[in-house]
C-alpha cells in the first residue's frame, strides 16, 4: 500500500485538493470493486494545531507536519493567493519537514503554483520543473537555479514531480497512477474524468499579464510606449527613444522589475494582440500579421509557434469564437 500525504498548506486551493483526493479515491474504488485491497492510504499533512479541524472537514486521517512517519508520496496542491512571496513565507515552517521526508525517500509532487513551495525548499535546484504558465516568469525570477520548462504539462526529475496549471494537475495524477498502478488503471481514470491523455504542452493557454504594481516611472513609461505602439514595425529602440534613460540602464531596470527585457515585452504584447484577433475576428492571416506589428510573415509564424506552442492557424481553429 502506498502512503500518500496531501499537504494542506496555508492558502491552499480547495479545488486542487478536491481533485487530488477524488482521483486517488476513485483508484481505491476500482481496487475495491475487484475485491482487492485499496492501493493508496491517503492522509492529510497539516500544521499540528489544525489536525482536528481538517479531520472534521475532509474526513481523512490527519497527521502533523512534524510526523516521524515517512510517506511514499507527498503532494502539494496549488495556492490561492495574490501575494506569492508572502504565502511562501507563511508556509516556510513546512519546508524543513518536506526536505526531511525527501531525504528519507519520499517522492514529492506539486500542482500548479504549489511548485513555488518546492522551489523555496531548494530541492528543485538544478532540476526541471513546471508551474502554471502565467506564473512562469515569477517562478523563473524567484528560483533561477531551477530549470523551468514553462510549456510542459508535467515534469519528473527523479522523485520530484510538477504540473502546470488547472487541468494539467490531472495529467500529473495520471502520470503518478501509471507509475504506481500501471497503464490500465491510468486509462480507466482518464475515462472517468474525461482527461485527454496525450496533451503534453500548456503554452497555448497562457495570457500575457504584465505587472503594473511597481513605482518605477521610467519602466511604466516604457510599458505604455510599447503597448500603445506595438503595431508599428519599429525597433524597441525607436519605441522607447523619448524615455530619458540609456538603453543599457533601461534594459537592466525593465528586466529587474518586469522579469523580461523590453524586446521580449514587445514580442509578447504583439503575440497577445495576434491571439485576440485570431480568437475574435475573421481577418485574413496577412492582415493579422501586419496589425500585430510584424512585416515578415515567416518570422511571425516562427515566433508565434515558439511562444504559443502551435501555429496561428491551429490556434484559430482551437479558440476562435464562432
Amino acid at each position: 500500500m502506498k502512503k500518500i500525504a496531501v499537504l494542506l498548506s496555508k492558502n491552499y486551493k480547495l479545488l486542487s485538493v478536491a481533485a487530488i483526493l477524488d482521483v486517488f479515491d476513485t483508484v481505491n474504488k476500482f481496487y475495491a470493486n475487484s475485491n482487492a485491497a485499496q492501493f493508496f492510504n491517503i492522509k492529510l499533512l497539516v500544521a499540528e494545531d489544525d489536525i482536528s479541524k481538517y479531520q472534521e472537514i475532509f474526513g481523512y486521517q490527519t497527521v502533523g507536519i512534524q510526523t516521524d512517519e515517512i510517506m511514499d508520496l507527498i503532494l502539494i496542491p496549488a495556492f490561492t493567493t495574490d501575494n506569492m512571496p508572502q504565502t511562501i513565507q507563511t508556509n516556510a515552517p513546512c519546508i524543513p519537514h518536506l526536505i526531511e521526508q525527501y531525504n528519507n525517500g519520499a517522492s514529492i509532487g506539486t500542482f500548479c503554483t504549489g511548485a513555488f513551495l518546492l522551489g523555496a525548499s531548494g530541492l528543485l535546484n538544478g532540476k526541471i520543473a513546471t508551474t502554471h504558465v502565467d506564473a512562469s516568469n515569477g517562478f523563473a525570477n524567484a528560483f533561477p537555479e531551477v530549470i523551468l520548462k514553462a510549456d510542459r504539462t508535467v515534469t519528473q526529475d527523479g522523485r520530484l514531480y510538477t504540473s502546470g496549471g488547472a487541468t494539467s494537475s490531472f495529467h500529473l495524477l495520471l502520470h503518478l497512477i501509471n507509475e504506481c498502478c500501471g497503464k490500465d488503471m491510468a486509462v480507466k481514470i482518464a475515462k472517468v474524468f474525461a482527461i485527454d491523455m496525450d496533451r503534453d504542452k500548456q503554452s497555448y493557454f497562457s495570457t500575457f499579464q504584465p505587472s503594473y504594481s511597481h513605482n518605477d516611472e521610467l519602466v511604466a513609461a516604457a510599458q505604455q510606449k510599447i503597448e500603445s505602439n506595438y503595431h508599428d514595425t519599429a525597433t524597441i529602440e525607436e519605441l522607447i527613444k523619448d524615455i530619458p534613460s540609456s538603453r543599457r540602464n533601461m534594459v537592466r531596470r525593465f528586466k529587474q522589475i518586469i522579469g523580461i527585457t523590453p524586446i521580449e515585452y514587445l514580442q509578447q504584447t504583439r503575440i497577445e494582440a495576434a491571439k485576440k484577433l485570431l480568437e475574435q475576428t475573421g481577418q485574413q492571416m496577412t492582415e493579422i500579421i501586419f496589425s500585430s506589428g510584424y512585416s515578415d510573415p515567416k518570422a511571425f509564424r516562427k515566433v508565434f509557434k515558439k511562444s504559443v506552442g502551435m501555429t496561428p492557424t491551429q490556434y484559430r481553429e482551437k479558440f476562435q469564437v464562432r
